[in-house]
């Protein structure tokens, strides 16, 4: 397990390098307030069976990145767009596949704004087009307020967890088995969850933070520049957009409307999916993933 600091803005960032060193390359973009340990190592172990290169990484205050007062030392989408190709450096890759998930979509259409020549293909999960004010649609609808455009507001599961995370707990066990339920919320109960496998990798992304204090300084972000969505349509890089059916963040048809702004995009539908990543999606998840590389590959 090759880990690598990498140096950028003053800022350290933590990442590791699995699978095979001449394989395709891939790097995974967590999303927010998420270190590498947001994608399950048996999610990965599926990616580099088939073969790829796998690089994850934690974001600048997750994990064993470094950490600092955001009021003191604040950044923004730019930012946060940058690190990825620092890790690519870092690692010695020209160019890679990129797999971005949540809050990391908006960094994912950043850099295939931004630095489409470090970008083989794009997948794009759990996640929404550029244009979508998504703190404003949490906002109305936690008070009961209709879309302004068009688009589904985020589903009753999302503000149900916005009450479970207001609850106290006190000592590392409650406080995981809190962000267990919360994750159980935001799966759904059509596919099964496996609450075990949650709480191991609950577990584990505390033991490689090196704390249960979660993450918070990704809520502090200015929104992101929703003015750069018409420029989507110049992209040229294959790009892959997943919709997970029952994810009530970013409910259908927010894929399909993301896939639209980009020219030539694919939309892949999961079944029963919401916003997680039970051990029950891994595989077509894979599958989708790995398909998309093999396809960039051959264009």
């Amino acid at each position: 397990m090759p880990e690598r600091i990498v140096t950028t803005d003053d800022v350290r960032l933590w990442s590791e390098d699995l699978g095979d060193p001449a394989g395709p390359p891939l790097l995974l973009i967590a999303g927010g307030n998420q270190s590498s340990q947001a994608w399950p190592r048996e999610f990965v172990d599926l990616l580099t069976a088939e073969g790829l290169r796998v690089v994850r990484y934690d974001h600048r205050d997750t994990g064993r990145s470094t950490t600092r007062d955001f009021a003191r030392h604040p950044y923004g989408y730019a930012e946060l767009s940058r690190d990825p190709v620092a890790v690519l450096d870092a690692h010695g890759i020209g160019a890679a596949h990129v797999v971005a998930m949540s809050m990391g979509t908006v960094m994912g259409q950043l850099l295939a704004l931004d630095h489409p020549e470090r970008l083989l293909s794009l997948t794009l999960m759990l996640g929404g087009g550029l244009d979508v004010d998504f703190d404003g649609n949490i906002e109305r609808a936690f008070n009961g307020q209709p879309s302004v455009d068009g688009l589904p507001l985020p589903r009753q599961p999302l503000l149900d967890v916005l009450a479970l995370m207001s609850e106290p707990a006190e000592g590392r066990d409650a406080v995981l088995d809190l962000r267990v339920r919360r994750s159980k919320l935001f799966s759904g109960d059509k596919v099964p969850f496996g609450a075990d496998d949650f709480r191991r990798w609950e577990e584990q992304a505390a033991d490689h933070a090196g704390t249960v204090e979660e993450p918070v300084a990704h809520h502090r972000l200015a929104s992101h520049p929703r003015e750069r969505a018409a420029e989507l349509a110049r992209v040229q890089v294959a790009t892959q957009v997943i919709q997970a059916l029952e994810d009530p963040i970013s409910p259908p048809p927010h894929g399909s409307h993301l896939a639209g702004l980009i020219p030539g995009a694919r939309l892949v539908e999961i079944p029963g999916m919401g916003h997680a990543l039970p051990r029950s999606v891994h595989p077509p998840l894979a599958e989708a993933i790995t398909a998309h590389i093999r396809t960039a590959a051959r264009s």
